[in-house]
């Protein structure tokens, strides 16, 4: 662990490697695990802002889970997260075939929207938990991604430039010029 900013980054996120495998996963982490995508406060207003211009994206099931629901719902262990289908699927969710994709994202892609999805998804497989003073940054390693994680040794690609758009997006240009520099004084042996 090192500390970059106000975060406490995992040096796992420099030294793993990943790069997401849709032809082996079939987008698992959308329709596996047991709660929604964790979202921020300003993301619930976004969701809120945005629903009437994505719901002509989702799939049925969706639409009835996120009417019955909320855009978003308070999960279990009182966290901001996306609605679920059965305790299952994002409420988000459709499919292309059988590959789960992102509904929001769809939106997004199709110029229908400015915002691409909630940024914990943009970022996985790293996980950002708040605290007061700082915020802790971690890669979350899931079994359903083995083959993401093969793909990213296959072709050299750490977790951190994987994610470069999510970071940045989450956290800014400068922190990630900095952790660029961390990962090549790291790789230098410095």
């Amino acid at each position: 662990m090192f500390q970059l900013g106000k975060t406490i980054v995992s040096e796992d996120i420099l030294e793993k490697e990943f790069v997401c495998n849709l032809s082996a996963c079939k987008g698992a982490c959308c329709v596996d695990g047991d709660a929604g995508a964790p979202l921020s406060l300003a993301e619930t207003k976004i969701l809120e802002d945005i629903y009437p211009k994505v719901k002509p994206f989702l799939r049925k099931q969706g639409i009835e889970a996120i009417e019955a629901q909320g855009v978003w719902v308070n999960g279990t262990d009182g966290d901001l997260e996306t609605p679920l289908i059965d305790n299952k699927d994002c409420a988000y969710v459709i499919f292309d075939g059988k590959t789960a994709l992102c509904g929001i994202e769809q939106a997004y892609n199709q110029g229908i929207i400015d915002w691409k999805k909630p940024v914990s998804c943009h970022l996985y497989p790293v996980r950002v938990k708040d605290f007061s003073e700082f915020a802790a940054v971690n890669y979350d390693r899931w079994d359903i991604c083995d083959a993401a994680c093969s793909l990213g040794q296959e072709l050299e690609v750490p977790v951190y430039k994987f994610v470069k758009e999510a970071l940045v997006r989450r956290f800014g240009e400068d922190w990630y010029m900095e952790l660029e520099k961390v990962a090549e004084d790291l790789k230098n042996g410095l």
